[in-house]
C-alpha cells in the first residue's frame, strides 16, 4: 500500500521539474557585505535571473 501512495505522489511532482533553484551573490550597497539572492524560476528564465 505504501507503494501505490509514493507512486501517486509522484505522478503529481512533474511540475517541478521546470522550476530551477537559482543562487546569484549580490553586493549590499548599505553595508558591501555580500547576500546571497536565492529564488526557484521556471527553467526558461534561469538566463535572465543572472543578466
Amino acid at each position: 500500500m505504501a507503494k501505490k501512495t509514493v507512486a501517486t505522489l509522484h505522478e503529481g511532482s512533474k511540475d517541478g521539474r521546470a522550476y530551477s533553484k537559482v543562487i546569484k551573490m549580490v553586493k549590499s550597497p548599505k553595508t558591501g557585505a555580500y547576500i546571497f539572492d536565492e529564488q526557484m524560476v521556471p527553467n526558461e528564465a534561469v538566463k535572465d535571473f543572472f543578466k
